[in-house]
């Protein structure tokens, strides 16, 4: 499994500590993680400047980097959690879920089987949450997802979270027709240096990527 890991401007500085929980956990799994988030080495950017990233960001990065199969999973956060989720779900293609601990993660993959994960890295981010990040991590990546529970539970649980995704895709607009629509701002300085590598590295939507490419070539 190839897994995004995006996180904005304010909560830069947890940058560090959420990548190596993540890779602590998932590498030995034989999954492999793309840091494309913005980390202390971009905290000076302000407001506007290329790289500075805000939640809306996240969801333009984490729609193009999922629909494109770039990537197969994203765990993505912001002060809150409530943004980062926010801007997800409006998405096309991405189906997130707000997790604040492992038994979040559990239940949201096992019976609503999204692939993204929205985490609070200031709220109650305090002593421990290394520890805390740690378990959920194995948690989420620990077991097969859509596995339902309770157990007698998988047939529906599984039929609803299928159905989600056809009513999600019936109400919103194609992922391009959706970028083309909004700001144009966001969308450009979404395409960060460390996204971009992801992108083409794994890229396998020619039409997806022809629409990067006509913003950064």
């Amino acid at each position: 499994m190839k897994i995004a890991m995006i996180n904005e401007f304010s909560q830069a500085s947890k940058n560090d500590t959420v990548l190596t929980e993540l890779k602590k956990v998932v590498e030995p799994m034989g999954h492999t993680v793309y840091n494309t988030g913005m980390s202390t080495e971009e905290a000076p950017l302000q407001l506007g400047e290329p790289g500075y990233l805000t939640y809306l960001n996240i969801g333009v990065q984490a729609a193009i980097l999922l629909n494109s199969k770039a990537v197969d999973f994203v765990v993505t956060g912001c002060g809150t959690g409530q943004g980062a989720l926010m801007a997800c779900n409006m998405m096309p293609g991405v189906v997130c879920g707000y997790c604040i601990d492992p038994s979040d993660a559990y239940l949201f993959l096992q019976i609503n089987n999204g692939n993204a994960l929205a985490l609070p890295y200031a709220k109650g981010f305090g002593w421990g949450a290394d520890v805390n990040l740690r378990i959920t991590f194995e948690t989420a990546f620990g077991s097969p997802k859509g596995m339902g529970y309770p157990a007698e539970r998988k047939e529906s649980q599984n039929r609803n979270a299928a159905k989600l995704v056809e009513v999600k895709e019936a109400v919103s607009k194609p992922l391009l027709d959706a970028l083309k629509a909004m700001d144009q701002d966001i969308v450009k300085k979404s395409f960060t240096s460390r996204f971009l590598e992801c992108f083409y590295e794994g890229c396998q939507d020619d039409e997806i990527k022809a629409f990067v490419d006509s913003y950064v070539k």
